[in-house]
């Protein structure tokens, strides 16, 4: 009696953070009685536990269980698919090695019969004649070498791109057959009818080794900042998921969920304990259980509008979100990165410009933004654009909705920073006495943007480590807004376009007789 096998193609896949939950459906006709319906073939990693069976049907599910199945070789399309492509390709590479060997064949001819007609036409030119057959000859002869020559280095260059082209499908096959073990699972059904009769079956599962994480774009066009949220899916389950109903949830799910709860804190007096020798081959044991789950642009568009974005479908849940893609997005078993949108979010972003002159006259411009959108953002790397400038990678932190975070979007050359040592004074130790180091900075900032910029500068007073050294301020030009006791200073400025201010930043170091200094600079 032949299997009932049906054909179960993956219809949906919810990708969580750390793996993914695949489903798969499929229709069959089933003798009445007690039968067993197979669904194959299905990953080696899945999660037993997480297998579950439903469907639609004059029929009883009375349990499913988990078989392995052993197969010579992958039973994958995709490396079948590899493997034709390998055989067309080598084909092609032999093809162009006739036909290049033809061809210096037909070369190496035309040399020969030079040389051998060379002879014939010394002899009659020595007799006085045949001087106008012998250029005719000479012109023919050589006008058909350049034709043959010509072709064999059209051949030699065609035959490179196609070694190239077979080396390459040879890196993919050899890289896909690493990740594809030749045997598989397959889902045993058992199912109970009392009349013949056509059911659907669905099957859904839990495989490691898949997950996505956030990527971002963030573009800032004037006050203006637009946040593009990416997905990147990656999966090395060992089975392609095709263009399907593809949802990335948030969901962190666990092996085991418990509501934490505090055991009590004791003190105790310490009682050292001898060690005990560690048995032979002993591992440690206890760790924390998996958690489961540019072209330039024509002046006939220059008027166009922009690009619409198309955003993800979005089901928000009681701790999670799903995001379902705009379009379809297959996903191979090759580990790589596949993009889909979930969003773009226009933010309002407040600007300012920070500096630390005294370690670098840079001047960074920076972004505070707040999330005002409904999505908790997941951490992830941005790429940040200002205006069609690429200026930098950022690391965003989770963001929840009213949050705010800072982002850095790169350096300004417009607000100028300088800084110097205006005056320097030392004095000696004599009996008894200290030694002084005065010293005083000014720091000149420019503004040659078109606007009002708000500056904040960061400078510092070195810290004493030491009872015998003293660190006092002697002048500081406006005062600062805010300073730490790590010594550092914060002035907030509004600078007008156009304008400039300079900071005066003044102190003293007294030290002892005895001491010798360290960590001094200037």
């Amino acid at each position: 009696m032949s299997r009932l096998v049906v054909d179960a193609p993956i219809v949906a896949v919810v990708v969580y953070p750390d793996r993914a939950r695949v489903t798969r459906r499929g229709r069959i006709s089933v003798p009445s009685g007690d039968q067993s319906v197979y669904v194959e073939p299905l990953p080696l990693s899945l999660a037993e536990d997480s297998v579950r069976v439903s469907g639609r049907g004059p029929a009883t599910v009375l349990g499913v269980d988990l078989v392995t199945r052993h197969h010579p070789e992958a039973p994958d399309e995709a490396v079948a698919s590899l493997e034709q492509e390998r055989i067309d390709a080598a084909e092609q590479v032999n093809v162009l090695v006739d036909a290049a060997e033809v061809q210096q064949q037909l070369d190496t001819f035309l040399a020969q019969l030079a040389r051998r007609a060379g002879g014939s036409f010394a002899r009659t030119l020595a007799a006085g004649d045949g001087g106008a057959e012998l250029g005719e000859f000479t012109e023919s002869l050589a006008a058909r070498l350049t034709v043959v020559r010509a072709k064999r280095r059209e051949l030699a260059a065609e035959q490179r791109e196609a070694e190239k082209r077979l080396a390459a499908v040879d890196r993919r096959l050899e890289a896909l057959t690493k990740q594809r073990t030749p045997d598989r699972r397959a889902a045993a059904i058992a199912l109970t009818l009392e009349s013949d009769a056509e059911v659907e079956v669905e099957l859904t599962y839990v495989v490691p080794s898949a997950g996505w994480t956030s990527s971002y774009d963030v573009r800032l066009a004037g006050d203006r900042l637009t946040l593009n949220w990416y997905g990147l899916i990656q999966q090395r389950t060992g089975e392609d998921w095709p263009e399907c109903d593809l949802t990335l949830s948030t969901a962190r799910p666990t092996v085991t969920a418990k509501v934490p709860e505090l055991d009590p804190w004791f003190l105790d007096r310490l009682r050292p304990i001898p060690p005990m020798p560690a048995a032979p081959g002993a591992v440690a044991y206890g760790g924390q259980q998996p958690r489961a789950a540019g072209m330039p642009r024509l002046d006939s568009l220059a008027a166009a509008p922009a690009f619409d974005q198309v955003e993800a479908v979005v089901e928000q849940g009681v701790t999670a979100a799903g995001y379902t893609p705009p379009r379809p997005v297959a996903v191979p078993a090759d580990g790589a990165s596949h993009r889909a949108t979930i969003a773009a979010i226009d933010l309002d972003a407040e600007l300012d410009y920070v500096t630390a002159p005294v370690r670098s006259t840079d001047v960074h411009l920076r972004a505070t933004v707040v999330n005002s959108s409904a999505h908790t953002l997941p951490a992830g790397k941005a790429a940040v654009f200002h205006e069609a400038d690429f200026v930098g990678s950022a690391a965003l932190p989770l963001w929840a909705p009213g949050e705010d975070v800072e982002l850095a979007l790169g350096l300004d050359d417009r607000i100028r920073v300088e800084r110097k040592l205006a005056r320097r004074t030392a004095t000696k130790a004599t009996l008894g006495s200290t030694r002084r180091r005065e010293v005083e900075y000014e720091t000149t900032i420019e503004n040659h943007t078109p606007r009002t910029a708000r500056i904040t500068v960061l400078d510092q007073l070195p810290v004493s480590r030491d009872h015998e050294i003293t660190v006092k301020p002697v002048s500081t030009t406006p005062d600062p807004a805010e300073t730490t006791e790590l010594g550092v200073l914060t002035w907030k400025l509004e600078l007008a376009a156009g304008a400039e201010t300079t900071i005066k930043l003044g102190f003293r170091v007294d030290t002892a007789k005895s001491v010798d200094l360290t960590g001094w600079r200037e």
